[in-house]
């Protein structure tokens, strides 16, 4: 068997496979002006991300057509300055959405429920949230999960899902968010899964699936993994360090053999 020869041209080769910046070249000591340009680009596109605005009213519309119970519920965080300020605010909810989701839990029993947060990309949010809802929804009814509500929330921090999740007394929160825009992923959201949620967990608790966009995971692959880690988290009574992802290995295991 002969070993394949070297691509001619490496770099180009490698650029076709990844939107990270390699082998951008040089002009003297400086960048091309092409990649100059392209990147100033891409910094724009991560800051608009950050400040778009977050479309709650749609995303409820959406959800509730696909036969979901949704909640609307904010944090601390009057608004965006605030919010990137004061990345506590963000952690707590405000005192009419706590008395509201109270009022919701009396007599519900939550195995797991869905948090949908702006995050610090509401792009993401707005472009991705409902189709991977719509993709992870059958994979949680197939594992016998119950599920069918969803809470939407403004002003978001990962750890606002810790509060949700105790006051609905669910079993495990899963926390979908806009992640921090890189320059080649402004619209990219995440996944955290936390089992027995309550105020002042940290982060080594959670379970993480991140990536979730265009050019990364896409939202069958992210509902499968989210799916798995969901039903063995249940399962064994325990998400983050303690939870290892093989949900790649269940993925071969499930897949034909031709």
């Amino acid at each position: 068997m002969k070993t394949p020869a070297p691509p001619s041209r490496p770099l180009e080769t490698l650029r076709e496979l990844t939107p990270a910046r390699v082998g951008l070249g040089r002009s003297g000591a400086s960048m091309p002006t092409d990649a100059l340009l392209a990147f100033t680009l891409d910094h724009a596109r991560a800051r608009d991300a950050v400040h778009a605005a977050f479309d709650a009213g749609r995303l409820i519309t959406e959800l509730a057509g696909l036969g979901l119970e949704v909640s609307e519920v904010s944090s601390q965080a009057r608004n965006r300055a605030d919010y990137l300020r004061r990345p506590d605010l963000g952690r707590m909810l405000d005192a009419d959405s706590r008395r509201a989701l109270e009022k919701r839990s009396v007599g519900a029993s939550e195995e797991i429920v869905i948090v949908i947060g702006d995050g610090l990309s509401p792009a993401a949010v707005n472009l991705h949230a409902v189709e991977l809802v719509r993709h992870l929804a059958p994979r949680l009814t197939e594992t016998g999960i119950r599920f069918g509500h969803v809470v939407v929330a403004s002003g978001t921090r990962v750890a606002l899902g810790d509060e949700i999740g105790a006051v609905l007394g669910a079993r495990m929160v899963v926390m979908l968010i806009g992640e921090r825009p890189g320059l080649s992923a402004p619209d990219s959201l995440g996944a955290y899964l936390t089992f027995a949620p309550r105020i002042g967990l940290t982060d080594e608790k959670r379970n993480c699936v991140s990536n979730i966009h265009g050019a990364g995971l896409s939202y069958d692959e992210a509902a499968f993994k989210i799916a798995w880690l969901v039903r063995e988290g249940i399962a064994r009574e325990i998400t983050g360090v303690a939870l290892k992802d093989e949900s790649g290995t269940a993925l071969i295991a499930a897949k034909p053999i031709d």
